[in-house]
């Protein structure tokens, strides 16, 4: 059976993309880009959310050339291996190979997902996240806070499910990221 894997770069304060919807203060650095790459190599199949999808689009072609870094060839690798479901009301074809497009999130069906898997899943993308928290369907939760306060923005977590988690691990990176591995507790309550 897979575990489903949030992950997100965010700000100290929580937030994945600022209230003008920039992230680039989240941008990684090699180190912290490796250990991105190691988290996402587990995994079989990647579940989107459209915004999510189209940020990520370009890899389908970058990380080609020689003149790449080796973790951005890596990753570029690890992305295109992968499996890709988006969930999209609007997108009627995927220009990038091994993508499936969902018109709705299912819960059940990412649950079967999950038990028919031999590899991990992952789910970018915080809205979509947000889905799969309330109905108890993520395993892993890693956060990558970058050492800067945006003040707002797009969440990284749920607004509206107080949730519980357990630290499992932490690293420290020479430019200030710290990465948080935690596994959620429970869903306690909706508001």
């Amino acid at each position: 059976m897979g575990r489903l894997i949030y992950s997100a770069l965010c700000s100290v304060d929580g937030w994945v993309a600022d209230a003008g919807g920039g992230f680039e203060w989240a941008a990684p650095d090699e180190e912290v880009h490796a250990a991105i790459n190691d988290l996402l190599r587990r995994a079989g199949t990647h579940l989107y959310g459209r915004r999510m999808y189209d940020v990520l689009v370009p890899w389908e072609t970058m990380g080609i050339s020689p003149e790449e870094s080796a973790v951005i060839r890596d990753f570029a690798a690890i992305w295109r291996a992968a499996d890709k479901v988006v969930y999209s009301t609007t997108l009627e074809t995927a220009p990038t190979e091994r993508t499936v497009i969902e018109k709705r999130f299912d819960a059940r069906a990412v649950q079967e997902m999950k038990d028919a898997s031999s590899r991990d899943l992952t789910i970018g993308g915080p809205t979509l996240a947000a889905q799969a928290f309330e109905h108890g369907l993520v395993d892993e939760c890693h956060l990558f806070l970058s050492p800067v306060a945006v003040g707002g923005g797009l969440p990284a977590l749920p607004r509206s499910t107080e949730l519980r988690f357990e630290l499992v691990d932490l690293r420290r990176f020479a430019n200030g990221v710290v990465h948080l591995h935690y596994r959620p507790r429970h869903r306690l309550v909706s508001t």
